[in-house]
C-alpha cells in the first residue's frame, strides 16, 4: 500500500475546507418561510454557543459530505449518509447542552491537527474532521489502532449519532 505524500494530503484537506467555507454560507440560509431571529417563534441563537462543521470523505477520491450544527443544535447535512440525500433536523436540548458543553472544553485546544502533528494514517478509510470556529481542525481516521481524541470523538460520536451521518471515526 502506497501512502500519499504530505503535500497531496494537505492539498485534500485545503480543497475541502475551501469547499466547506465556500457552501457554508449556504447551508443555512433562509428558507422558505423559515423565520428570522427576533421573530415569534424563532429561537435565537445563544451569544455564547459555538457551531461545528462536520466533513466527511473515505478515501482520497470520495465526494465530501458536510453537516453542520449551528448553537441551537440546529443541523442540515449534505449528502452526509452518502446517499445523495440532504437533511435538516435538531438536536434535543439535552443534546445541544452536552455538544456546547464539549465544544466549549479547553481540551479541544490540545485535540487540534496541528497540536497532535496529525498526519493521515491510512488511505481509503473514512475521514471525519470536525471545524470548530474560530480556528479548531480535528481530523480523526476510521484506521485501526489509531488513536482518538477524547473529547472531539465525542464530539463526532454524539453528532453521527443524532443525524444521519456516518458513525464511524
Amino acid at each position: 500500500m502506497v501512502r500519499p505524500s504530505w503535500s497531496r494530503v494537505r492539498a485534500l484537506s485545503v480543497g475541502v475546507l475551501l469547499a466547506v467555507a465556500l457552501s457554508g454560507c449556504s447551508l443555512f440560509g433562509r428558507a422558505e418561510g423559515a423565520t428570522t431571529p427576533g421573530e415569534a417563534g424563532a429561537p435565537s441563537p445563544t451569544p455564547d454557543g459555538r457551531r461545528v462543521s462536520l466533513v466527511q470523505q473515505v478515501g482520497s477520491g470520495g465526494p465530501p459530505r458536510t453537516l453542520e450544527v449551528d448553537a441551537v443544535g440546529r443541523w442540515q447535512c449534505r449528502d452526509c449518509a452518502g446517499d445523495g440525500v440532504d437533511s435538516t433536523g435538531a438536536f434535543t436540548p439535552e443534546q445541544t447542552q452536552r455538544l456546547q458543553g464539549m465544544l466549549a472544553d479547553p481540551a479541544l485546544a490540545q485535540e487540534t491537527d496541528e497540536a497532535r502533528h496529525y498526519k493521515q494514517g491510512c488511505i481509503d478509510a473514512l475521514t471525519s474532521t470536525l471545524l470548530i470556529p474560530p480556528g479548531l481542525t480535528i481530523t480523526i481516521q476510521d484506521c485501526p489502532g489509531e488513536p482518538k481524541p477524547p473529547v472531539a470523538y465525542q464530539v463526532l460520536l454524539l453528532i453521527t449519532q443524532a443525524t444521519p451521518a456516518e458513525d464511524k471515526g
